[in-house]
């Protein structure tokens, strides 16, 4: 690829960061955690940079940051719940670094990777937060890290388990994964589940691992007028927009996969499998303990509330921990980890961001110590305590933060971070993941059969995929 003239990539940037101002002032949701600003201590990697270190690493690093950041601090007119804004990561690596200034370009999550892919290609930041790092990586727009790794003997294992692997990528020239990313903001999912309810019916919880069948069974118990209340309740809940990522999560607790391969020229996928026809049929089963409007995106709107009359949410993301907190029933909810393959130990789609270097930055070196110092505590404390809707920890060292340690349900938010699948499920980010999702749909909502469905997905997917070979 040809650089750009430094001058015409330089008005570039100053034009998209103007547009683009907007929306790096995202709202965030109004349980959103209390601002809290970490300090570095002695033995954290922010504290760690020596002059041999930092000598010549001046200019500016552009660093692009996707979701609902703000580079300065604000309070939500409605809550008055404080955040503190990222200047703060920018404040401390300029101390760690003194002849270096941070430039933040923030963007909202909206046509995030076709903004992403202007910017690699004319050079406008040097350091990139990529969900979808696969697309860059194959285009050969990514800077590999492995000899930077290498060099500083940089040590990976301070990532929860499988962290780094999920985001490995391949290059034009690879011929297996790379690292060109490391490890930035975490996600997962979990089985939420209200105790009240459990014990108004006398049900036992579920276990910390809980199979598809302990559920079902569970579930159906609780479907009926309350005991206690009176009320109507519900066995369980699920989210119509992931129904095919809990059938293929049902899938994997069964000894199956999505399929194999990483890039689509090699990739063959599993969609109409034994196993997958099972996970489709129970999920159907699932479907009669929960509201009659579920795939509507309705009957659970209470849930994590005082009102709630659902026992349980299949898949849950880690934001419900701030809600439990905005809505006082931190005690009332409790978590379970989601399935894996009883072979690979691992399941679940896997998600977050890594934050990566472009191919044509000229500030490499820089841009290398700032993926570092995202894996420091000073920078992930800051990110959990200021931006939970956004960011679950990547590092290990979070299981004895205090913040975290006084939450209980974040030992099994954690725990399911280092069981996600990796590499990263590759269908999530193309067509044969939404081919899936609509006949999952289908079958769902009792047009077609679960065997019939997949049949059509997989020949569908499959068809997608030969025509990007």
């Amino acid at each position: 690829m040809k650089k750009k003239n430094s001058t015409l990539a330089l008005t570039f940037l100053l034009l998209f960061s103007t547009l683009l101002s907007a929306c790096g002032g995202g709202n965030l949701s109004s349980s959103a955690a209390t601002a809290t600003q970490p300090s570095a201590k002695t033995g954290d990697s922010t504290a760690a940079a020596s002059p041999a270190e930092t000598a010549g690493l001046t200019g500016t690093l552009n660093v692009q940051m996707i979701g609902g950041f703000t580079e300065e601090d604000k309070t939500d007119p409605k809550t008055g719940l404080k955040t503190t804004g990222v200047r703060v990561l920018k404040e401390e690596f300029e101390k760690l670094y003194p002849g270096a200034e941070v430039n933040f370009v923030l963007m909202g999550w909206d046509s995030y990777n076709e903004k992403t892919q202007t910017m690699l290609q004319s050079n406008a930041a040097d350091v990139y937060q990529l969900p979808g790092i696969a697309t860059f990586a194959e285009q050969g727009l990514l800077e590999p890290l492995q000899s930077y790794i290498d060099r500083d003997k940089f040590d990976l294992d301070q990532y929860f388990g499988g962290q780094v692997e999920g985001w490995k990528a391949m290059g034009p020239e690879d011929t297996d994964l790379q690292i060109y990313g490391l490890p930035f903001i975490g996600d997962t999912r979990v089985i939420v589940y209200d105790k009240k309810i459990f014990d108004d019916w006398g049900v036992p919880y579920l276990s910390k691992e809980p199979t598809i069948e302990e559920i079902l069974e569970k579930a159906e118990k609780m479907t009926g007028k309350n005991p206690k209340t009176g009320e109507q309740n519900y066995g369980l809940t699920f989210n119509k927009s992931d129904a095919a990522d809990t059938v293929m999560n049902i899938n994997e607790s069964k000894g199956g996969k999505w399929g194999t391969g990483f890039l689509w020229k090699d990739m063959e996928l599993e969609f109409n499998t034994p196993t997958m026809v099972e996970a489709l049929d129970l999920l159907k089963k699932a479907k009669e303990y929960a509201p009659e409007g579920v795939l509507a995106g309705q009957g659970a709107e209470n849930f994590l509330t005082e009102k709630n009359n659902v026992a349980i949410n299949l898949r849950a993301a880690p934001g419900f921990i701030t809600d439990i907190k905005a809505n006082g029933t931190e005690d009332r909810y409790d978590a379970a980890l989601l399935f894996v393959n009883p072979e690979e130990k691992m399941g679940g789609m896997f998600a977050g961001s890594p934050f990566s270097i472009g191919k044509s930055s000229t500030q490499k070196e820089l841009a290398w110590e700032w993926l570092k110092f995202s894996s420091s505590d000073f920078f992930q404390q800051f990110m959990w305590d200021n931006y939970r809707n956004e960011s679950t920890p990547v590092v290990k060292a979070s299981t004895e933060w205090a913040s975290v340690k006084e939450i209980p349900q974040m030992s099994v938010v954690l725990d399911a971070m280092g069981r996600l699948w990796a590499p990263r499920y590759p269908y999530r980010s193309g067509q044969p993941r939404y081919i899936l999702s609509e006949n999952v749909e289908k079958a769902l909502l009792e047009s077609t059969s679960s065997q019939e469905a997949l049949d059509k997905a997989q020949k569908d997917a499959a068809e997608w995929i030969v025509s990007q070979k």
